[in-house]
């Protein structure tokens, strides 16, 4: 290696600095996670990048190996020093996706004073950090992780169901169809725009004609807007809320939101609970003493009772002997009873039972105030609450992601119980405040399983940020859940793609998810230009949805739509520059103009490949050869791969490690 101003390059011969022709690439700072998935990304898409280092916590073997594989140059040093070794000068777009938050901010902030012109992307998992950063660095340059990962999450856990979208202000819904008689997609769905097409034994077709033959059984995703839904009579589909509709289910009454509080968990977390849970966390000295103090009072009581002698010769009854050893054990005195004119043995009596009386009372109150503040009782309230609560969904972790899904499944109406190895987690108090159930314990066990009331949860979603804590919860899950297996959605995140591939072809698991794979398209689209507004899954498929404006003088500007050389795109609709019209859905012999707006789905190579072919010019792409399309009347064209490999920039050099 070789120093280039103070710089380090990562790999002999590829240093950024020394490379003065370098330009138009995109710089990822820091390698880690998010930002590993994110060169590769790029790097399959045929985008030059240069990686910095952010600082010596990021480097790792493994992924420098990568790196120097894929032929990606990599720099090392102080930030400003490493940023003009990798040629922010000329360099299209920066994105900053260190762990760190602060160097995170730092760098944007750097960035955006030496190239206010450049393309930002930012991570920052602190949300308030993160608006008072864009505020600086510019509207959507600042994404979190968490909050662009949960809804795969949270749509997971949830089931199948429509996915609601908003595209340009309107509604469109991507719905799983069961094909219920021998027919075409086209004689089926009509308008309706077919991403996906499953059938048992095969692969998922992606995309498909519309012309394309369907049998009983198989399984359509489709997108359209919620009236093309319902005039194909599709049904499950829920209608549009009204705004009469919104104001009643805001204004719901008290007593109505009450009563689903008993539903969801079992009952108020009340006094009954309360004292439930003071009594199976008292410990032994605590039991000892109330024990030993109820046994003074009693014998005070019979004492009193046959040997206390009033003015008029009458003895106590045991009210009255009761009241006058609770007023001497807690030293009130009001002057209604005197040892002064008894016996002296009684008078030596109550000397002891001052004494006894206010020493065991005194333990007794310093013993329960600690067990009032101690975060056992915390835990108890937690363990009885989530053993009464049904229909609910265990989530298992508390980190960044685990919180947010929490908060998106509360916000959709779900009931939710919290399973946390470490009391001391700062975000316990967050979900507690909700309502939320939480016990401190580790999952991989059965009894715990059992606390929380596995046989009667609708999903469980595994989300710690160690894949082996992960994987072994899961199958103790799957071990405990039975015979619902196949009926419960459990979502586990797995970053490594070996490992992920392996546990869901081995074990059968439907859900394996990567915040990494999730959320890196997310900056790569952002970084290229292309408005990422949202992802799904289709069995193991992660499918985008983008806005891509259509540039002058681009590629795709005049092109029409069964012209594009990539078979696994849908273009949903178009809203005309000018008019503001939305075209949906578009036809094939759709043209693209300047300044149009294309809402598109598919998976994320083939979307990036739409946005480098647009980006790439005319001129550029006039000589690729052209695809046999199977028409499909509106939209992309529906064959299962692409006819061409597209061009040598768009073209994958290598395939993705993980697809989510």
């Amino acid at each position: 290696m070789t120093a280039i101003d103070g710089v380090t390059p990562a790999t002999d011969g590829a240093a950024a600095g020394g490379d003065p022709a370098l330009s138009g690439h995109v710089i990822v700072y820091g390698v880690r996670g998010v930002g590993l998935r994110t060169v590769e990304h790029l790097h399959a898409a045929g985008v030059g990048t240069v990686v910095v280092h952010a600082g010596p916590d990021d480097v790792d073997p493994v992924a420098d190996a990568l790196l120097a594989s894929w032929g990606v140059p990599q720099v090392t040093g102080r930030t400003r020093e490493a940023l003009v070794a990798a040629r922010l000068d000329t360099a299209s777009a920066v994105i900053c996706v260190p762990d760190d938050d602060l160097k995170s901010m730092e760098t944007a902030l750097l960035v955006r004073r030496v190239r206010p012109d450049v393309r930002l992307v930012v991570r920052m998992d602190n949300s308030a950090v993160g608006r008072a950063l864009a505020e600086a660095t510019g509207e959507d340059s600042v994404l979190d992780v968490a909050a662009l990962a949960a809804p795969a999450v949270v749509e997971a856990c949830r089931g199948a169901r429509p996915r609601r979208m908003v595209l340009a202000g309107q509604t469109f819904l991507a719905a799983d169809l069961t094909v219920d008689r021998p027919a075409t997609l086209r004689e089926l769905y009509g308008e309706l725009a077919p991403i996906a097409l499953s059938r048992a034994g095969t692969e998922t077709l992606l995309c498909p004609g519309r012309d394309t033959a369907v049998q009983p059984g198989d399984r359509v995703t489709a997108i359209g807007t919620p009236a093309e839904f319902v005039a194909r009579h599709v049904p499950h589909i829920p209608p549009e809320p009204d705004a009469r509709a919104r104001r009643a289910a805001g204004t719901r009454s008290a007593s109505a939101a009450r009563a689903v509080e008993l539903e969801e968990y079992g009952g108020p977390p009340g006094a009954r609970t309360l004292l439930r849970s003071l009594i199976a966390e008292a410990d032994r000295p605590l039991r000892t003493t109330l024990l030993t103090l109820v046994s003074l009072v009693v014998l005070s009581v019979l004492v009193l009772q046959f040997g206390y002698v009033k003015p008029d010769g009458s003895h106590m009854t045991v009210l009255d002997a009761l009241y006058f050893t609770v007023e001497t054990i807690a030293t009130v005195g009001y002057g209604d009873f005197s040892f002064a004119h008894q016996a002296p043995w009684l008078r030596a009596f109550a000397i002891a039972l001052m004494f006894c009386g206010v020493v065991m009372a005194a333990i007794v109150f310093a013993l329960l105030t600690e067990l009032l503040v101690s975060t056992r009782l915390a835990r108890s309230f937690g363990h009885r609450r989530a053993a009464r609560t049904k229909g609910h969904v265990i989530v298992v972790g508390l980190g960044a992601l685990a919180l947010r899904v929490v908060q998106d499944l509360l916000a959709a109406g779900n009931r939710v119980v919290v399973v946390e190895r470490d009391p001391d987690n700062p975000r316990l108090g967050q979900v507690r405040a909700r309502g939320v159930p939480v016990v401190i314990a580790d999952a991989t066990y059965a009894a715990v399983l059992t606390n929380v009331n596995l046989g009667a949860a609708v999903a469980v979603a595994v989300l710690t940020s160690d894949d082996l804590v992960n994987i072994e919860t899961g199958l103790a899950v799957r071990d405990q859940i039975g015979d619902r297996w196949r009926e419960v959605p459990v979502v586990l995140r797995v970053f490594d793609r070996e490992l992920g591939a392996a546990v869901h072809e081995g074990f059968g698991f439907r859900y394996v998810r990567s915040t990494e794979a999730l959320v890196a398209p997310w900056f790569v689209g952002a970084a290229l230009g292309l408005g990422v507004l949202g992802t799904f899954h289709v069995g193991q498929d992660a499918f985008l949805v983008g806005c891509l404006t259509v540039a002058r003088g681009g590629g795709l500007e005049g092109t029409a739509m069964q012209e594009l050389a990539t078979a696994r795109t849908r273009v949903i609709a178009i809203r005309r520059a000018g008019t503001g019209k939305m075209e949906n859905p578009p036809r094939s012999g759709t043209r693209f103009a300047a300044g149009d707006e294309a809402y598109l789905v598919g998976p994320y190579v083939e979307l990036l490949g739409v946005l480098r072919r647009d980006t790439l010019g005319r001129d550029a792409i006039a000589s690729w050869p052209r695809p046999t399309p199977q028409s499909d009347g509106a939209g992309s064209p529906g064959t299962a791969r692409p006819a061409d490999p597209g061009p040598p920039e768009a073209a994958p050099a290598r395939a993705p490690l993980w697809q989510g």
